[in-house]
């Protein structure tokens, strides 16, 4: 059971978002590109299960200082520094073995994600806006990793709009961790001490900006109307407006933001407004075809 709290499954989440070129390639009803996506989201599960295993063992000491991080099985005990480690082997082969032995191989984007991880785990984490950084590129290499299963070449908007939003979601994430460490959070985080709230403000305002911008001219741009046949994309920016207020009102009226996906599951305004966003998103892209 330790284990399984360990995987951190509820973080798989986060890799929905390799099926995002499978549904804008109104090819979400296609069972084979479907299948391929699903291998790839099972892939990306097992790889990312394995870098939260190499982090935890990695930063198993600094965490049983922590006031939250404590509790997890590895600082507590609860979880053996052996079995983590066989674990975090046998995930990072299996996930990264599927891309290459899948139809379409997408092992490429994988292994980048799986590397991106480890140098973040050993250093780059602890060098300011270089951390931020790897961990939006990750949600871009999920997206990259989708594309390359079903075979579709992947949104230069897509990518910008993710990136944005990934970015934004990881600066919040260290407000979250200043206000709730305070002057003892460059003993948990280095890069913290390079980081204050007012500069973090400065840089999560404009990001929330791009990523409504960048959604909304992609749903107008001239190629997305010929490619869906429709300009009906554009009545999904509200639920982007929204979702990334609502986000922001959250960080910082109630102080969360520490852990965007528990937020997302926990929040009912934001879950019932991400489930009407994609579902008039495929009312738009598959509106003809329905």
């Amino acid at each position: 059971m330790a284990l399984l709290e360990a995987l951190r499954m509820y973080q798989w989440v986060k890799n929905l978002l390799v099926f995002a070129p499978l549904v804008f390639a109104k090819r979400l009803f296609d069972p084979e590109a479907a299948s391929r996506a699903g291998l790839a989201f099972l892939a990306f599960s097992l790889v990312a299960s394995a870098i939260y295993l190499f982090n935890d063992l990695f930063d198993v000491e600094r965490d049983r200082e922590h006031p939250q991080k404590r509790e997890r099985p590895l600082p507590s005990g609860r979880l053996s520094i052996q079995v983590a480690r066989i674990a975090f082997v046998v995930l990072a082969l299996g996930g990264i073995a599927i891309g290459v032995l899948a139809p379409l191989s997408f092992h490429l984007p994988l292994t980048a994600y799986f590397a991106l991880n480890i140098a973040y785990s050993a250093r780059l984490k602890h060098i300011a806006i270089i951390d931020t950084m790897c961990i939006a590129t990750g949600f871009v290499l999920r997206v990259l990793t989708g594309g390359l299963a079903i075979g579709q070449p992947v949104s230069g908007w897509l990518m910008l709009c993710t990136f944005f939003i990934a970015l934004m979601l990881a600066f919040c994430k260290r407000r979250h961790e200043i206000s709730l460490l305070g002057e003892d959070s460059s003993a948990h985080r280095r890069a913290l001490d390079d980081y204050s709230l007012h500069f973090l403000d400065q840089l999560i305002a404009p990001l929330g900006a791009l990523t409504v911008t960048t959604y909304a001219l992609y749903t107008v741009a001239p190629q997305t109307i010929e490619k869906f046949g429709t300009d009906k994309l554009i009545f999904t920016v509200p639920f982007v407006v929204y979702g990334v207020f609502r986000y922001l009102f959250l960080v910082h009226m109630r102080s969360e933001g520490g852990n965007p996906t528990r937020l997302l599951l926990k929040d009912k305004p934001t879950l019932v407004n991400v489930l009407l966003w994609g579902a008039v998103a495929i009312w738009a892209v598959y509106g003809g075809a329905l």
